[in-house]
């Protein structure tokens, strides 16, 4: 019994928590209030997995397939999530390596690799110490200032090593899409990266060749190179360019340090493995 009501309160607790959220606040309370909305539930989901293969098939049922199913679940979505992220790695890679095979360039003291395209596009590609790109059509669209300033903006996503964390957040986006309003998490979390990018790169050069930047940039075709990328041009419109401009022209981002009330909600997500050492 214990197994199927750890189920069942696991699956009502994550959908409750999407089904609650709401994008409020500044951008720094949104940005903690979405990676709780997004975080907070799936790892109730994991580690009610977790707790289900540690406890085993065996104990006080009220059916005797009960135990057997549960676990047989438990097991399969471990299986299936490790799966998809050795696919996601395999991809990680190959789009890195397909990086390196363009040649390299320096381009304003910044080290990168120089991608013959005519569509403007800069990205940072690959897990920790990712490498990064630059289209010819960005340097042929952009002056130097406005090019700087895309730049900055990239060594921002280097700087909070958001292809690395963003990685890890995407797995786990892929593996509990069925829960509600996942897409809409996901896509406030990219929107505010980069306005956290944005508003990192304005501290070196003025915010309004930034914005500038962005509004040229979007005006061209969209170019995504690769799926485990931070970049300048991801899908712009998508990401709400208006809300990024207004964003780096007006608001300051201010600390983005996790609050207590996050970590509390991450530890409170882990609470079904307390109930391993009391099963029977």
């Amino acid at each position: 019994m214990m197994h199927l009501a750890l189920v069942l309160v696991s699956l009502t607790f994550a959908c409750g928590l999407r089904l609650s959220y709401e994008p409020q606040g500044t951008v720094v309370e949104r940005w903690h209030r979405a990676l709780i909305g997004l975080l907070a539930p799936i790892l109730l989901v994991v580690m009610s997995a977790i707790a289900l293969l540690c406890m085993g098939p065996s104990g006080q049922m009220v059916h005797h397939w009960e135990g057997w199913s549960l676990y047989a679940l438990s097991i399969v979505f471990v299986i299936l999530s490790l799966v998809w992220l050795v696919q996601l790695s395999q991809k990680g890679w190959q789009s890195l390596r397909a990086v390196q095979h363009h040649p390299l360039a320096t381009v304003q003291a910044y080290p990168c690799r120089l991608l013959e395209s005519h569509l403007p596009y800069s990205a940072q590609v690959g897990f920790w110490k990712p490498e990064l790109v630059v289209s010819q059509g960005l340097l042929d669209l952009l002056d130097e200032p406005h090019l700087q300033a895309v730049l900055l903006h990239e060594q921002a996503h280097h700087h909070y090593r958001d292809t690395f964390w963003f990685f890890w957040l995407g797995w786990l986006k892929a593996i509990t899409q069925w829960l509600p309003q996942t897409e809409r998490l996901w896509q406030e979390l990219l929107l505010l990266r980069e306005i956290r990018a944005d508003r990192w790169a304005s501290e070196y050069t003025e915010p309004l060749l930034l914005a500038e930047s962005l509004v040229e940039v979007a005006k061209a075709p969209w170019l995504q190179m690769s799926p485990n990328a931070a970049t300048f041009s991801c899908n712009v419109i998508n990401l709400r360019m208006q809300e990024r401009v207004e964003a780096l022209l007006g608001q300051t981002w201010q600390s983005s340090r996790l609050s207590v009330r996050f970590w509390l909600w991450l530890i409170a997500a882990t609470l079904p493995l307390l109930i391993i050492p009391f099963h029977h």
